[in-house]
């Protein structure tokens, strides 16, 4: 398959797209899981991505959450988890009350 890009940006893949599903905490609101599934943008259509495309789209992902401390984890079935961080600046443990 021949991929488009962008010169100067080979690894940017724009056909990539992930949708996504958050799991709340009940009460509070706050992030318990994220799960992403990863999409290719193709003839107007969403089809799955490859295990090749996912796996890539897992490493991506994981380089630009390591500083929150969240992990992102690749499920057999191609899908994406998101865990944050607990203790961190992330959202697991924001206290929902809004400040004046």
């Amino acid at each position: 398959m021949t991929r488009n890009s962008i010169s100067g940006y080979e690894e940017f893949q724009g056909e990539l797209r992930l949708l996504y599903f958050a799991s709340l905490t009940p009460g509070t609101g706050t992030l318990h899981a994220l799960r992403m599934v990863p999409v290719r943008a193709w003839k107007m259509r969403l089809r799955h991505a490859s295990a090749a495309d996912s796996r890539w789209t897992a490493a991506m992902l994981s380089w630009i959450s390591r500083g929150f401390g969240s992990k992102i984890e690749h499920q057999p079935d191609g899908t994406l988890l998101l865990r944050p961080a607990v203790g961190h600046l992330g959202l697991a443990n924001r206290d929902p009350t809004p400040r004046r």
